[in-house]
């Protein structure tokens, strides 16, 4: 009876905490909006006008879709992949900057709970730039028809989720604010600008196309426009087979949340 009792009053716990840390992620998102939501938003649509309208005028169709159609899959996955990654490494890097991550670790929560918190956070951050990405879009795509919802979403939600914990880990092992930049602008950059988010890797010579194969951020783009354009692509502009994707996503899902939460067990980058 206690042994029930004292399981229920740990979950209880974990469950106000998890409570907490999402909804202080969820107020920060939405008190600084201005620098959270509305520089991606106007930063896509740059991109809009100037591959899309400018350089995709020129370029016209590929895949059997319009150069606009095409790349709109591409750009809102870059930009949940750049959120989702921002938003945590700068919020638990500040928070560990200010100290406040010591309080959260003598509560009587499981450090799953914290890593949790800040993915949700980095998720909810990710999609709702998305969604606004995607909206935006329709003012540039003269007809976009979604092809799979839950494909999509199913995407949209693990791409947010692993960019979470790759931005957490980046957090963990931070020492001063320079080190949060790193990572983003030497490989999540490269890898998004090569990751078939403005082409088809079928188009690059055979060895190129192999090399590309290697980075995760082609499987991640090429699902979630599997999603939105199936019915209309070409068969041969199918980059990537849906569950192959699925389960590389999965699988770095699986790995990066247990090396975070080992390291947070560890106290790799707190014990400074």
């Amino acid at each position: 009876m206690n042994v029930a009792l004292e399981e229920q009053s740990r979950l209880k716990t974990n469950l106000v905490g998890l409570q907490t840390i999402v909804i202080k992620e969820v107020v920060r998102l939405l008190r600084i909006w201005p620098q959270t939501i509305v520089p991606p938003v106007i930063t896509t649509t740059l991109y809009f006008i100037i591959f899309g309208k400018v350089i995709g005028s020129r370029v016209g169709e590929m895949g059997g879709v319009p150069y606009m159609e095409f790349i709109v899959p591409g750009l809102v996955m870059m930009s949940v992949i750049n959120n989702a990654y921002t938003n945590v490494v700068s919020s638990f890097f500040s928070s560990k900057f200010q100290k406040n991550v010591e309080e959260m670790l003598v509560a009587p929560m499981h450090n799953s709970v914290i890593l949790l918190g800040y993915m949700t956070g980095g998720v909810v951050r990710a999609l709702t730039i998305g969604t606004t990405v995607l909206l935006v879009s329709a003012f540039f795509v003269e007809e976009m028809v979604i092809y799979s919802v839950w494909i999509t979403v199913a995407v949209a939600v693990l791409t947010a989720t692993l960019f979470s914990i790759g931005g957490f880990i980046n957090a963990l092992l931070a020492r001063k604010f320079d080190d949060v930049s790193i990572i983003p602008t030497f490989v999540l950059t490269p890898l998004t600008y090569l990751g078939g988010v403005f082409y088809s890797i079928k188009l690059l010579p055979p060895f190129w196309e192999g090399v590309s194969r290697a980075n995760p951020i082609v499987y991640m783009v090429n699902a979630f426009r599997y999603g939105i354009l199936q019915g209309h692509l070409k068969p041969e502009y199918i980059d990537i087979n849906i569950y192959t994707a699925f389960a590389v996503i999965a699988l770095f899902i699986v790995f990066l949340f247990s090396l975070a939460l080992w390291m947070l067990n560890r106290g790799i980058g707190l014990r400074q």
